[in-house]
């Protein structure tokens, strides 16, 4: 039995119907990701299971009881938002405990579970000191210290990690996922960045215009969307119209259009012959851009447009203006 159950949620704003009968489980112990653009409906899914946001219609279950009408504080969740929202007053230490303070737990246990919680995201060296005297990846581990001390049955963290740099956000993507694991508490992320979804999810959620486009675990989303706009949305897909690419590589591909990714595009300065599970065609290199480990060479074959993928390397095998020549393995093409 799942443990937590959205049953045929819709909400409404005014004319705005924001989320259109959602039906979603998570399993218990799990790290889900809500993944999608700004405006597909994620973060208010989030905040209706929370309880600040009341459903429009339909059910939430969480460990078997229905929590649909139930105020915010008696659901056992956990939440943390993009801004930290810190008391700049109370030191780490009270930041962390207030949880523990209004619940009225003894002087002695609150302490004990501070501490430890500290211990167990990299700050208690950082027990007495006060947020401005932290850095933003060191703040928002506070707060994932304050919301997950008091032990809830659900962590929800809301873009969390937006507002951080680059480096350090990975990093922290990192923490999170290792801290969830170690407690092993049931979380839900909200991310619009799809680098982050495969990095910490045991399932993804993929949302468009207030419906889940589609599910799956990181590998499936990614290897096999299934639709165009999951295709776009996830990884770094050629699109083009099933005619062209049929057209120029053969392979009688069905669907109106092919998702393929840019690192099956094998390139080759040697002639490539295609075969019933081998689609091979000649094009020109138009353009090259680096992306860290990986040159993306753009190539036209006969005014089809794709972009291939090679290890950084291999750069200097090719150059614009190039004659090259591409092989794709068949089953590795996705037809949409």
């Amino acid at each position: 039995m799942s443990y937590i159950r959205f049953e045929k949620i819709n909400k409404v704003f005014g004319t705005n119907h924001v989320l259109k009968d959602i039906d979603l489980e998570v399993e218990q112990g799990q790290l889900v990701t809500l993944l999608g653009p700004s405006g597909c409906g994620k973060s208010t899914l989030l905040r209706c299971l929370a309880g600040l946001e009341q459903v429009t219609d339909g059910h939430i279950y969480l460990d078997g009881q229905e929590i649909t009408q139930v105020i915010p504080r008696r659901r056992g969740i956990g939440m943390v938002f993009q801004q930290y929202s810190l008391f700049p007053n109370m030191s780490v230490r009270d930041n962390v405990a207030y949880g523990l303070k209004l619940k009225k737990l003894p002087r002695a246990e609150i302490s004990q579970k501070v501490e430890r919680m500290l211990e167990i995201v990299g700050l208690s060296e950082k027990i007495h000191q006060y947020p401005a005297q932290l850095s933003g990846g060191q703040q928002q581990r506070v707060a994932l210290a304050r919301a997950m001390v008091t032990a809830p049955k659900v962590l929800l963290l809301d873009e969390p990690l937006s507002a951080i740099d680059a480096l350090l956000r990975k990093n922290l993507q990192i923490e999170i996922r290792r801290i969830q694991q170690q407690l092993g508490i049931t979380t839900i992320f909200v991310t619009h960045d799809q680098d982050e979804a495969m990095v910490m999810s045991d399932m993804i959620h993929l949302f468009h215009d207030g419906k889940i486009e589609q599910s799956g675990t990181p590998e499936q989303i990614y290897t096999h969307p299934a639709t165009r706009f999951a295709a776009t949305f996830i990884g770094n897909y050629n699109l083009p119209r099933a005619a062209d690419f049929n057209r120029v590589f053969g392979g009688n591909i069905p669907g109106e259009d092919v998702a393929v990714r840019p690192e099956i595009v094998i390139l080759s300065k040697r002639p490539v012959q295609g075969t019933e599970t081998l689609l091979a065609a000649e094009g020109r290199i138009t353009g090259h851009i680096s992306h860290g480990n990986l040159v993306r060479f753009s190539v036209d074959f006969d005014s089809l447009q794709m972009n291939a993928d090679v290890v950084f390397e291999n750069r200097m095998d090719f150059s614009d203006g190039d004659r090259v020549f591409a092989a794709i393995k068949r089953d590795l093409v996705i037809g949409l």
